[in-house]
C-alpha cells in the first residue's frame, strides 16, 4: 500500500539505470540504488559490447540507441508512459541518459536528431563533464535542452568535474537541477554507495 501512495504522489513509475564505461549492470552502485528506491520498478541495464564481452565503449550512437530499446522495453512491460520512468546511470552511462532526454539519438552527434524521449528525471551519478585534465574538452552541448528535473550526485574530488565547474556548466539547464555533494569523493564515489543512494531515494520522494 505504501508504494502505491508514493507512485501515485511522484508520478514516478520505474528508474532505469546504466552503468559507466568501465562496469556493468551489476556495479555495487547501481544495486544500492535498486535496493534504497525498493519498491520501485528499476532495470539496470548492460551496453552491447559488454554483453559482447568488449571493453571498449561503442561509439554514442550505438549506445543511445541501445538505451532506447531498454526504456520501449521498460515502458512497455510497465504498461506506463515514457514520461513516467527517470532516466540515468552513473558516469557515461548518465550522460547517455541526459543526451536521449535532450533529444540526441542515432544518426547524430552531438546534434539532436528529433523528439526527445520523454523521463520524469534524470539520476546523473559523477557526470563525466570533461576528460581529466581536460576541462576545455566540455561536454554540455546537449545541457540547454534539458527540461526535465535533474539530481547530480557528485565527488567534491571527480577529476572529471570539480564542484565549480559542474555548477557552473548545469546552469545551463533549465529543468530544475538538485546537486549533492559527496565530500572527498572520486569519479568512483567507492564506499559512497549508501550516500548515493540515499540522495537518490530523497530526491526521488520530492518529485
Amino acid at each position: 500500500m505504501a508504494a502505491t501512495r508514493r507512485r501515485q504522489t511522484t508520478g514516478v513509475g520505474g528508474l532505469l539505470l546504466a552503468p559507466g564505461a568501465g562496469s556493468d549492470r551489476d556495479h555495487s552502485c547501481l544495486v544500492a540504488i535498486e535496493v534504497g528506491v525498493a519498491p520501485l520498478p528499476v532495470v539496470r541495464m548492460d551496453f552491447p559490447y559488454r554483453k559482447a564481452g568488449r571493453r571498449a565503449p561503442d561509439r554514442a550512437p550505438v549506445l543511445l540507441a541501445a538505451m532506447r530499446t531498454e526504456v520501449d522495453g521498460f515502458a512497455g512491460a510497465l504498461g506506463v508512459d515514457h514520461g513516467r520512468l527517470v532516466l540515468g546511470g552513473r558516469s557515461m552511462g548518465g550522460r547517455m541518459a541526459s543526451m536521449l532526454a535532450a533529444g540526441d539519438g542515432p544518426g547524430a552527434s552531438p546534434a539532436p536528431i528529433g523528439e526527445r524521449v520523454p523521463a520524469a528525471g534524470l539520476v546523473l551519478v559523477s557526470y563525466p563533464l570533461h576528460p581529466p585534465g581536460k576541462p576545455e574538452n566540455l561536454r554540455t552541448e546537449h545541457l540547454p535542452r534539458l527540461t526535465v528535473p535533474c539530481l547530480f550526485v557528485h565527488g567534491t574530488r571527480d577529476p572529471f568535474a570539480s564542484p565549480d565547474e559542474l555548477t557552473a556548466a548545469t546552469a545551463a539547464i533549465p529543468g530544475a537541477v538538485t546537486h549533492v555533494w559527496i565530500e572527498g569523493g572520486r569519479h568512483d564515489l567507492a564506499r559512497a554507495d549508501e550516500s548515493v543512494s540515499n540522495a537518490v531515494v530523497a530526491w526521488l520522494s520530492a518529485l
